[in-house]
């Protein structure tokens, strides 16, 4: 099962506490959405810190790095490049109902980005 793969990967990475690489910076992050598809419509999900590579073309997560499908994708729009796996990515939505049929169940926040993220959901 590929998606449990990633599950435990971004698991093995969070228990790490890593700090990211310098050339990794916080203005080209943001919280995002980030959902496996790789195995149906709705897979395994967080929202989490992603940063944006200087050409903004490769997206990075947990160790993990991400292209696009450039509109190539069906309920995906990035793929994983080591695995090629299909991940749906994008902003968070203020009402949290952030899966593709609506809904929040299941999907982990970050710690690291807990604080700044109840923020943006108040701002709503």
């Amino acid at each position: 099962m590929t998606s449990g793969r990633h599950i435990d990967h971004w698991r093995d990475k969070l228990d790490q506490n890593l700090t990211p690489p310098k050339e990794f910076k916080v203005s080209r992050s943001r919280i995002m959405y980030i959902e496996n598809k790789s195995e149906g419509l709705e897979g395994p999900a967080r929202k989490g810190r992603v940063y944006f590579s200087k050409s903004g073309k490769s997206l990075y997560y947990c160790g993990l790095m991400f292209q696009s499908l450039s509109g190539a994708g069906i309920k995906a729009n990035y793929f994983e490049v080591e695995s090629g796996e299909h991940y749906w990515i994008s902003g968070p939505r203020k009402d949290q109902n952030d899966r593709l049929y609506g809904g929040n169940k299941g999907v982990v926040v970050d710690s690291d980005v807990l604080d700044e993220y109840d923020a943006l959901i108040r701002s709503a």
